[in-house]
């Protein structure tokens, strides 16, 4: 077995929790492959035959001639996010330990490192596909702009957002070709189910079971009173184009953030391939409404 091990390198609890998986993976057989900025901050002459770096490109095969079986993201919600933007469509499922606060990806609390380490060596767990956005920019004609770098497919959202401090936006936004709605507002979260806890809940979206295959999509403080959330199939498509008292406006993609102009038209669909979730033991969703969000209570 051989896995990668990603997390922020300048938190000094990722490291600790970092060095925890090294013990104890030392003598089990289990390949171990390095971010390039853990491995600059951790001592690692007290594990001697690894772990060696991890070069996203090497996959399939990696230093150890062998497909990588998974990936730890070792940090919050953010790092898992992180770590799934560098894995991509590269089929590496990956688990979450929580060093971070709310956790609702990275959902490994410390304390339970061992047992659930111990789970995976095993082969006792599941796996959950969670879909993802992909995004592109066109001019007015049509034509893709390539040349655009965005930032790689969203698993929890794509957020359209105004520029400026006062400026409300006007969002006209089309479903299948078809005009849904022109949106007055200062925003739009475009969300997977995966991303219905994250920006979505705290503007009052709808919370989704992250196993369904829809789309979300919330208003950020409308105009009107009348323009609710709404809840559409996964395999709708969506042409979006911006007007402002700007001539810019951002789009965040999963929190990475970029200037589009006003005249460039942005278009949204699920992409291609998924990211593979770990799930071990009584983890759920179900769980984490329970405990995290106090639901019921």
């Amino acid at each position: 077995m051989t896995i990668a091990i990603f997390g922020n390198a300048m938190k000094s609890q990722t490291l600790v929790e970092v060095r925890h998986i090294l013990e104890f993976m030392t003598g089990k057989g289990v390949h171990v492959l390095l971010s390039q900025e853990l491995r600059q901050e951790l001592d690692l002459r007290e594990y001697p035959g690894f772990p060696e770096n991890w070069d996203s490109d090497e996959q399939p095969e990696n230093v150890y001639g062998e497909p990588i079986d998974f990936a730890l993201s070792v940090g919050g919600d953010g790092t898992f996010l992180t770590s799934a933007a560098v894995i991509g469509d590269k089929n590496i499922p990956v688990l979450g330990v929580n060093v971070g606060h709310l956790g609702f990806l990275a959902d490994v609390q410390s304390h339970d490192l061992d047992g659930i380490l111990q789970k995976l060596v095993a082969g006792e767990y599941t796996i959950e596909q969670r879909s993802l956005l992909k995004v592109s920019v066109s001019d007015k004609d049509g034509s893709l702009r390539h040349d655009l770098v965005m930032a790689p497919n969203a698993l929890n959202e794509v957020a359209i957002l105004k520029q400026g401090l006062t400026n409300m936006l006007s969002i006209e936004t089309k479903v299948n070709g078809e005009l849904l709605h022109t949106y007055h507002s200062d925003g739009l979260i475009i969300s997977t189910p995966t991303g219905s806890t994250a920006y979505n809940l705290s503007i009052g979206g709808p919370l989704v079971v992250p196993q369904n295959r829809v789309i979300i999509l919330t208003p950020i403080a409308p105009h009107s009173l009348t323009v609710k959330p709404l809840v559409v199939p996964d395999d709708w498509k969506f042409d979006i184009r911006v007007s402002s008292r700007y001539d810019t406006y951002m789009v965040s993609v999963d929190g990475r953030s970029q200037s589009l102009s006003t005249e460039l038209c942005l278009h949204i669909e699920r992409a291609g391939y998924t990211t593979k979730v770990v799930q071990i033991g009584d983890n759920s969703f179900l769980k984490s409404l329970r405990t995290k969000l106090n639901w019921g209570k």
